[in-house]
C-alpha cells in the first residue's frame, strides 16, 4: 500500500480529476473510483498529501454502505482489488484499499446535508437571518446546539475551485421534481438518524453530513462517498459543550489551522507543517478506529 497523491492508469480513460477522487471509465456501465490521499480545504487543494487519508476515506464508506444497504442500495459493485479487471494489475499497489469499481449513475444535481446540530456555514446563516435552508429555527440557539429534529439542507453543487451554495428544500424540489426531492430527503434523514444512533454508541457525535445519490437503470442508489471525515462532522461526545466550536475528528481542525494563517482562501495554498500533516493524518485514523471498531493497518 503506497501514499498516492495523482494515479495515471493508462490502461482505461481518464473521467475526472476531482478534489480528492480519480475516476476511470472501465466500461459502459461501469467507473473505477480511487480515492487519493490529495487534501482539500475550503475547495483548494494542499500541497501536502495526508498519508493513506484516501484508504480510510474509503473503508469508512464502504463500512457504512454496508451497514445501511437495507435503507437504500448504493452503487457498488467490487472492492476488492484482486477481482479487479486484469489490465488494472500494474496498479494494484496504488489501487489497494483506496478504490472501487461502481455502477454508473446518473447523479442528482444537489448535494443532500443534513444538520443534527448548528454549526460551519449553518450557524453563520442562523447569525445572519435566524433560518436555515428555509427552516426556521428557535431564537437564541447557541453554536453547536443540537437540532432536533434533524434538518435537511441541500445545497447546490459546485465545479472544482467553485463553492456549494445553500438552497431550500423547496428550489431542490424544482431541480429535482417534488417526488425525487421528497425520496432523497427521507433517505438522507433515515441514513443520518440510524448512523447518528450508532456513532453515539461509540462516543461520537455526527453534527452533520452531506450525501449523493444518483440514478442506475431508473433506481434512485446511494453513490460517492458516505459519512467520512470529509463529508461529515465527527466530535468526541466526551467533550462536546455547545455555545463554542468543538474539537473534531475530522478536517475541521486543518481548517482552523489555515485561518490562523495569513492566507485569503484562495491558491496557492500554505505549505502544510509536518505537525500538521502527522496530527491531522492522526483524526482520521482515529475516525476510522472508533467508528468501525478496527485498527487501521497498513
Amino acid at each position: 500500500m503506497r501514499v498516492v497523491t495523482r494515479t495515471e492508469i493508462s490502461a482505461f480513460p481518464l473521467l475526472s480529476r476531482g478534489k480528492v477522487r480519480d475516476i476511470y471509465d472501465i466500461d459502459e456501465k461501469t467507473l473505477l473510483i480511487v480515492t487519493t490521499d490529495r487534501m482539500s480545504a475550503f475547495d483548494v487543494i494542499m500541497n501536502e498529501a495526508i498519508p493513506y487519508k484516501g484508504v480510510i476515506l474509503n473503508q469508512i464508506t464502504l463500512f457504512w454502505m454496508d451497514k445501511f444497504k437495507h435503507i437504500i442500495p448504493n452503487h457498488l459493485i467490487e472492492s476488492d482489488v484482486n477481482n479487479f479487471p486484469a489490465a488494472l494489475a500494474p496498479w494494484k499497489d496504488e489501487l489497494e484499499g483506496r478504490a472501487v469499481l461502481v455502477h454508473k449513475a446518473k447523479p442528482l444535481p444537489v448535494e443532500c446535508i443534513v444538520r443534527g446540530y448548528i454549526t460551519g456555514s449553518g450557524w453563520k446563516d442562523y447569525l445572519a437571518n435566524g433560518s436555515l435552508g428555509g427552516h426556521s429555527l428557535p431564537a437564541h440557539l447557541r453554536e453547536s446546539d443540537k437540532l432536533e429534529p434533524a434538518i435537511f439542507t441541500p445545497s447546490t453543487k459546485a465545479e472544482l475551485g467553485q463553492h456549494d451554495m445553500n438552497i431550500t428544500r423547496a428550489q431542490a424540489a424544482e431541480m429535482l421534481g417534488s417526488d425525487v426531492a421528497a425520496q432523497v430527503e427521507k433517505a438522507t434523514l433515515a441514513i443520518y438518524e440510524a448512523a447518528r444512533a450508532y456513532a453515539a454508541s461509540r462516543g461520537i457525535i455526527v453534527a452533520d453530513t452531506k450525501f449523493e445519490f444518483g440514478f442506475v437503470n431508473g433506481e434512485l442508489r446511494l453513490i460517492d462517498e458516505v459519512l467520512t471525515p470529509d463529508s461529515s462532522r465527527f466530535w468526541p461526545a466526551d467533550l462536546y459543550q455547545p455555545g463554542k466550536s468543538q474539537p473534531s475528528f475530522d478536517k475541521q481542525f486543518l481548517r482552523d489551522w489555515l485561518k490562523s494563517q495569513p492566507w485569503n482562501m484562495q491558491p496557492p495554498p500554505p505549505a502544510l507543517p509536518q505537525d500538521i500533516i502527522e496530527a491531522t493524518a492522526k483524526r482520521y485514523r482515529d475516525a476510522y478506529t472508533i467508528l468501525t471498531g478496527k485498527e487501521f493497518a497498513l
